[in-house]
């Protein structure tokens, strides 16, 4: 017993301890951890150079000829296939000039097997997040009320309720989001373009990103049976409208019937 006590107090004694835990609490996060619905790029040698070749030729002026960045530019590195994919399949980058921000292209420059090259150089520059598996963008079997849920309680206060983009700070702005692809959206949460926070796969399982993603081509389906939306901006454009549209047509219109009475 005495001997136990001694090791007990031997300097060495809490370090060994220290590094027991964090072995233990390691490897338990990596076996319990969820699983990402990252799929492989399965990248050839040819791909890889070809999207050299289109990067150096498209992107080097702003990201620099090795894709470390410069002053117009952010580094790629690590920033992995998703985001390459994302910014380039929706016409993002190029970008036509210099902004705050990067709005969505009217017209795609590269088309799919273009921008799967550009996708595998900068993969291949450091480990980032990939462009997600199919299964994981397509809505079959997807949950919309919960996919509403994560959509009010995550993204509304910037998206608006109803996706129709809203203003931020610095002439920066949420873009809308009707009309877009299933891959995309789930690009956009997995990377966080622009002001966009990260959700990656333990914020936001890739289950739940399936759902906001019905949820989201659900809204492009329906229809207001109310009348005109108003471009679903809210109340403060619909108090606009009244006060500068239909206030002074009720009150023209009493004018009118006034004198006409009289």
């Amino acid at each position: 017993m005495k001997a136990l006590a001694a090791r007990r107090r031997h300097p060495a004694a809490f370090l060994l301890l220290l590094l027991v835990g964090l072995f233990v609490s390691g490897g338990a996060y990596a076996t319990l951890a969820p699983g990402g619905a990252q799929a492989d790029s399965g990248a050839s040698t040819s791909d890889i150079q070809a999207g050299r070749q289109l990067f150096d030729a498209n992107c080097a002026t702003c990201h620099g000829t090795n894709a470390t960045g410069t002053k117009e530019g952010p580094s790629l590195v690590g920033v992995g296939a998703a985001a390459v994919d994302f910014q380039v399949g929706t016409g993002r980058m190029p970008m036509a000039e210099q902004n705050v921000q990067a709005p969505r292209g009217k017209k795609v420059q590269f088309d799919d097997r273009q921008t799967k090259q550009l996708a595998a150089y900068v993969a291949s520059l450091g480990p980032g997040p990939s462009v997600p598996d199919a299964k994981y963008t397509e809505t079959e079997g997807a949950n919309l009320a919960r996919g509403g849920d994560i959509f009010r309680t995550n993204c509304a206060m910037c998206h608006n309720y109803a996706g129709s983009g809203g203003a931020l700070t610095r002439g920066k702005f949420a873009p809308p989001l009707r009309d877009i692809q299933g891959k995309h959206i789930y690009e956009a949460m997995l990377t966080g373009p622009q002001s966009m926070p990260v959700f990656n796969d333990t914020n936001i399982t890739p289950e739940e990103k399936r759902d906001v993603i019905a949820y989201m081509h659900e809204i492009d389906k329906s229809h207001n049976v109310g009348g005109h939306s108003l471009g679903s901006f809210g109340p403060v454009a619909d108090g606009y409208f009244l006060w500068l549209v239909a206030m002074p047509i009720m009150i023209g219109a009493a004018v009118w019937l006034g004198r006409k009475a009289a």
